[in-house]
């Protein structure tokens, strides 16, 4: 699945960056339909992927109709003064520098403004993303080898 989900974004970035209002592909059971229109839809039990709204992979998976949607999880409040990491481009999140690997983060775990917190790769480019902030990781909202979109939240630092 991993490599059908590097597929799938690099389709997603391919049509964000043509001028295309709507793309649909059908590989071995896979159906992607993507569309500018917010109200497009394919069929019955799919759903369009508004180009123009950003959202992260997993939250879009019900494009692809051998994916189910992951059930939402209950509303959890996060303090005022907790600050979010987020992420500075689209990408497979990873939490460890390699497989196996302990993650570069914990909750619990204080880190500086430079701390290394997590990676993002996308087409095989990885990008380290610093924490940003001096503090507490508090809160980790990604699971590990999830697709995430430009400026999702990643952690919460609590700087107190």
């Amino acid at each position: 699945m991993k490599g059908r989900t590097e597929d799938i974004t690099t389709l997603i970035e391919l049509f964000r960056s043509s001028g295309w209002d709507e793309m649909h592909i059908e590989i071995d059971g896979l159906q992607l339909f993507l569309s500018t229109d917010p109200a497009a839809r394919l069929g019955a039990g799919t759903m369009a992927l508004p180009a123009s709204e950003p959202r992260s992979v997993p939250q879009a998976a019900a494009i692809a109709s051998e994916v189910s949607a992951k059930p939402a999880a209950a509303a959890i409040e996060i303090p005022g003064h907790w600050i979010a990491i987020t992420a500075p481009n689209l990408g497979t999140f990873y939490r460890s520098p390699k497989p196996g690997a302990a993650p570069f983060v914990e909750v619990g775990q204080t880190v500086e403004a430079s701390s290394d917190v997590c990676l993002l790769e996308v087409m095989k480019l990885f990008t380290t993303v610093k924490a940003g902030h001096k503090g507490t990781i508090r809160r980790v909202c990604v699971n590990d080898a999830d697709m995430v979109e430009h400026a999702q939240t990643l952690f919460y630092i609590d700087p107190s």
